[in-house]
């Protein structure tokens, strides 16, 4: 009997040891097939496919990321499949900013748009990973761009020693004068009337855009001055150069080392009293002042021309290929004083909240090495501007170079539509071996040094990571008072009144905190220039 019982127990324990061995085995090839779905290095970056879930603003005439060829060609090419939510770019921050709050969050946010107290808040919650380990892993690309330039490592590396966002680099010389100002030739000589040089001219020549039927309908439909008010291009902001004062969307300019808060200074109120007669003239379209980038971009294409003369980026965008001959810039126009001046902007050609991941992500190291592929530079290339066969021709170098535009086609509408923008790097030693600068950038830099860097401000306000507790203070300020700046801004150049409420107005701005702000901006600055000596 006991040696039945010691035969069962041995058997027992046999199949025991038997089964434990089987299911160690299966565990172990289970973690090595896991293990093997994702490949380190090379392509794809898994063997079989996975989805991930990104977020991401878009522009008005781009369609979901997935019907574009470049992000097609970039799944092909890793195995890995992006669930896109692409929201528009009017609505993004508001729905963004629910996401982090509620922690509804997707695996990464893309073309991010993160502020630095994005960044800082929700890096140190925990909502944003650290990415210098990953990077330094899984991300050859990115390492190899912080090589070429230690400064972008640099600006993407938060107070506390982590880096919780990518960036974006375009070398291209383009952003210091985002707004340029284009009149409508056909009509000045319809008129008889030449370029303006003055603000005085220019007035005159608007009244008569108005009065005089250039277009020929018979109709009174003509609109002498149009802008996209408080918009990052195609603002009114330099119009406030001819009073020596230029403004821009941050209300801060520098001189000689130090912080101007434009929207407190005499002549800003000067400009905004010489305007207002103007927006009471009807020679300014009080549209301006509540449309959005599509309703402007299409005053520029009704069936008769109505556009005298209007603010952005480039003028075949808002008027279409067919008449943009019909258009020539404006030089900036000398004010009742005498000044002549452009404002600098305060954009860099670097970004640093281009692309983040969330805690929500249960693959990183994917992710990582997704978003790496980006900073490839003829990737980049691509990614900012389209793709080989739509945008690109491969040279016999193997450069990237322009194809001939399709007739009617606007090269800045065509780039919303097959380019996703985003998280991507072509620096200035790149155009000419990785890639050909388009032509409307060649012409836009020629532009730049013709008409506008003669009357250039000198300096800006570059990009400066503050600390928690100075982003903070900014934070609390900085919103309330910019509001209240914009509304009472927009209200003065339509509804006048500014004369009798300056000193009130000014009053307001020190009871929000105006003196305490500049004094955070003003030791950042000292900080930068500082460490750049």
């Amino acid at each position: 009997m006991k040696k039945g019982l010691k035969i069962f127990s041995a058997v027992m324990l046999s199949s025991v040891l038997l089964l434990t061995a089987c299911t160690s085995n299966e565990t172990s090839n289970k973690q090595k097939e896991s293990k093997s779905a994702f490949n380190k290095t090379g392509l794809p970056i898994v063997n079989e496919s996975i989805t991930l879930n990104f977020v991401s603003p878009k522009a008005p005439l781009a369609p979901n990321y997935n019907e574009m060829a470049i992000v097609q060609q970039l799944e092909e090419m890793t195995n890995v499949h992006i669930e896109w939510n692409n929201i528009p770019g009017d609505g993004y921050q508001e729905k963004k900013n629910l996401m982090l709050a509620s922690g509804d969050l997707p695996d990464a946010f893309y073309k991010a748009e993160f502020t630095d107290q994005d960044i800082v808040k929700y890096g140190q919650s925990g909502a944003l990973i650290s990415l210098e380990e990953l990077i330094e892993e899984y991300a050859p690309n990115i390492q190899k761009l912080f090589e070429r330039r230690p400064e972008i490592k640099s600006m993407v590396t938060a107070p506390d020693g982590h880096i919780y966002s990518l960036p974006r680099a375009e070398e291209m010389g383009l952003s210091s004068v985002p707004n340029f100002h284009s009149i409508n030739k056909t009509w000045l000589d319809k008129l008889g009337l030449k370029v303006p040089s003055t603000l005085e001219e220019y007035h005159d020549v608007l009244k008569a855009f108005k009065e005089k039927d250039p277009n020929g309908n018979g109709k009174q439909d003509e609109i002498p001055l149009s802008f996209m008010y408080n918009f990052w291009t195609g603002n009114f902001g330099d119009m406030f150069g001819s009073f020596n004062m230029p403004d821009n969307v941050d209300h801060r300019i520098v001189r000689d080392g130090k912080v101007i808060f434009t929207a407190a200074q005499p002549e800003y109120k000067e400009a905004i009293e010489y305007y207002h007669k103007w927006v009471k003239e009807g020679l300014i379209d009080q549209e301006s002042f509540t449309q959005d980038a599509t309703q402007y971009l299409a005053k520029g294409k009704t069936e008769a021309p109505t556009l005298g003369s209007y603010i952005w980026w480039e003028t075949e965008e808002v008027v279409g290929p067919e008449r943009k001959d019909d258009y020539v810039l404006l030089p900036p126009l000398e004010g009742p004083n005498g000044d002549i001046v452009v404002g600098r902007s305060n954009y860099s050609e670097y970004e640093r909240g281009a692309f983040v991941i969330t805690s929500a992500n249960k693959h990183p190291e994917i992710t990582m090495r997704w978003v790496d592929q980006l900073y490839e530079p003829k990737m980049s290339a691509q990614i900012s501007w389209g793709p080989i066969g739509e945008i690109y021709e491969e040279d016999e170098n193997g450069m990237l170079v322009n194809k001939e535009l399709p007739e009617g086609i606007a090269m800045g509408e065509l780039r919303q539509k097959v380019a996703p923008n985003g998280p991507t790097a072509v620096l200035r030693e790149d155009f000419g071996t990785v890639v050909d600068m388009e032509p409307r950038a060649k012409e836009r830099l020629d532009n730049i040094k013709n008409i506008y860097a003669p009357y250039l401000e000198e300096e800006n306000y570059p990009q400066i990571f503050f600390s928690p507790e100075e982003l903070d203070t900014i934070n609390q300020i900085e919103v309330e008072i910019k509001e209240f700046v914009n509304q009472k801004q927009a209200h003065w150049l339509m509804e006048g009144g500014i004369e009798k409420e300056w000193d009130d107005y000014l009053k307001q701005l020190n009871d929000m905190g105006l003196e305490k702000l500049m004094e955070i901006y003003q030791e950042g600055l000292d900080r930068f220039n500082q460490n750049q000596s």
